[in-house]
């Protein structure tokens, strides 16, 4: 972490996000406007989503985001859940409603009086639907990307004619979270299982990607849910198997959202602004004119054979020719994390070569100017694992395993307040009790993660009462 990182990290991430030009506040309370370039990483992010759904055999579709109240009151969990953030609908042209209407939190209730209409055969099954849209939950605490009353996501709707098939889906949408996460954003994720408290209203189990920010703070990068027969029962969706009886059907729902955006900025980015995984910069190269460039029309004119060749390949770049100096544009193009700057003035044109600077890394390189796109390709691919690389090895310094009880816990965050250090998260045992998960959260502020696939190690013992432990769980706070 940078120095002022350490000081304040909320301070130095809302600095960051405004100076980079990512988006800004509106008058409506925790909803945000996206810029262009804060959209297009969500953009960026969505496509290759997109396009892993469609491979696993999802199509798109599009449900109101207005949703009756009766629908929430046939799932008594998933209105117990949601209740407390929803903004509701009252009165439209001039006249009050018969019945309030919510502003979907999500769409599980809408979909599944649908799926009930839709769903009749065996042969209609299974299916596999997507929707990218907006949601609201009123937040009393927001953070823009992280946390806000109106963002942006994908949910993922599907029903099954049985468990199996349905927990297979759930546990495959899981997978694609933690490939395009890991592979796409540069951000490495433990995987796992929510506890009871911490699973999605209604469902019968949550899986869940989670990362962890430079302050050690946890994101919930993406949920999977398996919620059994659970809506299907509340809606009534039924249909006729091939013995000729009815049967419910067992359906999932998981998601993601824009706050895939706050953990990138929160994971790579430095004193100097954003750090952008190539894959989703919205400028992977920005080229630079230097020196008296303006009295040598040779640099501009080689710089202009760089920026169609790159652009032949597919890559996103930029030519900043404007009346800024140097200095300025090198300060600019950091703050707004562009992955690769290359630098091009008279001497260099001299020498037939280019200065390359990464942008998470220290020094410029020399570039001989035939191979410079070559070279580029090269960097950003290389840049890319470099990314996950040292976010890996800063998550796995502060993944702590040697906390096995609430005092530990409770030293091991004192040591690090006493040392400038984060607490980052423990690896400690859980006998399955809400209520000592529930003490650690009210002593410590730590809230389980999740339960890990494959933990580091496992533990015997209840981090809270001693007894044998049930689960190997990862603890930590979270945003």
């Amino acid at each position: 972490m940078t120095n002022q990182q350490q000081n304040d990290f909320s301070k130095w991430y809302i600095d960051t996000i405004q100076k980079a030009d990512l988006m800004d506040y509106t008058p409506v309370r925790g909803c945000i406007a996206f810029k262009p370039d804060g959209f297009e990483i969500w953009e960026h992010i969505q496509a290759e989503m997109d396009r892993r759904f469609k491979e696993t055999g999802h199509r798109n579709a599009y449900f109101p985001m207005l949703i009756p109240e009766s629908f929430f009151q046939k799932e008594k969990d998933h209105i117990e859940g949601f209740s407390p953030e929803l903004p509701w609908v009252t009165e439209a042209a001039g006249e009050k409603l018969e019945e309030r209407l919510a502003l979907r939190p999500t769409s599980e209730t809408m979909i599944g009086h649908l799926y009930s209409d839709w769903i009749k055969s065996y042969r209609d099954l299974p299916v596999l639907i997507n929707q990218w849209a907006n949601v609201f939950r009123w937040e009393k605490k927001t953070l823009p990307f992280i946390r806000t009353s109106e963002f942006l996501w994908q949910e993922g709707h599907t029903a099954h004619a049985d468990e199996e098939e349905a927990r297979t889906e759930t546990m495959q949408m899981l997978n694609i979270y933690k490939e395009v996460v890991e592979e796409l954003l540069a951000i490495p994720v433990y995987d796992g299982q929510k506890t009871p408290s911490e699973r999605f209203a209604g469902a019968v189990d949550t899986y869940s990607i989670e990362a962890m920010m430079k302050d050690g703070k946890a994101v919930q990068a993406g949920t999977s849910h398996y919620l059994g027969t659970k809506f299907a029962e509340a809606f009534d969706i039924k249909y006729l198997n091939k013995e000729n009886k009815h049967q419910h059907v067992h359906t999932t729902s998981w998601g993601t959202s824009t706050r895939l955006i706050g953990s990138v900025i929160m994971v790579h980015g430095d004193e100097q602004g954003l750090v952008l995984p190539p894959r989703i910069a919205p400028t992977q190269v920005v080229l630079i004119p230097v020196g008296p460039w303006k009295k040598n029309p040779a640099i501009m004119e080689k710089l202009d054979e760089v920026f169609a060749a790159l652009k032949a390949k597919g890559i996103r770049v930029r030519l900043d020719d404007s009346d800024q100096s140097p200095g300025y544009k090198f300060n600019e193009w950091e703050l707004k994390g562009v992955p690769v700057r290359i630098e091009l003035g008279p001497r260099d044109l001299e020498n037939n070569q280019a200065l390359l600077k990464a942008r998470d890394e220290e020094n410029k390189v020399s570039v001989d100017i035939p191979n410079l796109v070559e070279r580029i390709e090269e960097e950003l691919t290389t840049m890319q694992t470099r990314l996950l690389e040292k976010a890996r090895a800063f998550r796995d310094q502060n993944s702590h395993t040697h906390v096995n009880s609430l005092d530990e816990l409770k030293q091991h965050l004192t040591d690090s307040t006493d040392k400038g250090e984060i607490p980052g998260w423990i690896l400690a045992g859980w006998c399955g009790d809400d209520a000592c998960e529930e003490h650690v959260k009210n002593e410590t502020k730590f809230t389980t993660r999740n339960i890990p696939f494959n933990p580091p190690a496992e533990k015997a013992t209840c981090i809270n009462c001693g007894k044998e432990s049930k689960h190997t769980v990862w603890f930590g706070r979270a945003y």
